[in-house]
């Protein structure tokens, strides 16, 4: 399992916050954990996870990177 912090542009109030929640919340594989305005950190055992989230929320009309990823055990 790995804990996956990101950084999220353009997000400014609850309703982003609650639009980013569903985005990450409805990618298969992904735990959201925590969402903020600014950020998001999930849970994934899938390689891909970062990518899956990050093509997400591009969909969703937010652009995101990677700010780190921690193998948890």
């Amino acid at each position: 399992m790995a804990e996956i912090i990101l950084r999220i542009d353009g997000m400014h109030c609850g309703a982003c916050v609650k639009r980013v929640s569903q985005a990450l919340g409805a990618a298969p594989g992904l735990a959201v954990k925590e969402v903020r305005i600014g950020a998001a950190r999930i849970e994934s055992d899938q390689q891909s996870a970062a990518g899956q989230a990050v093509e997400a929320l591009a969909k969703a009309g937010y652009r995101a990177h990677l700010e780190e990823a921690l193998a948890k055990n």
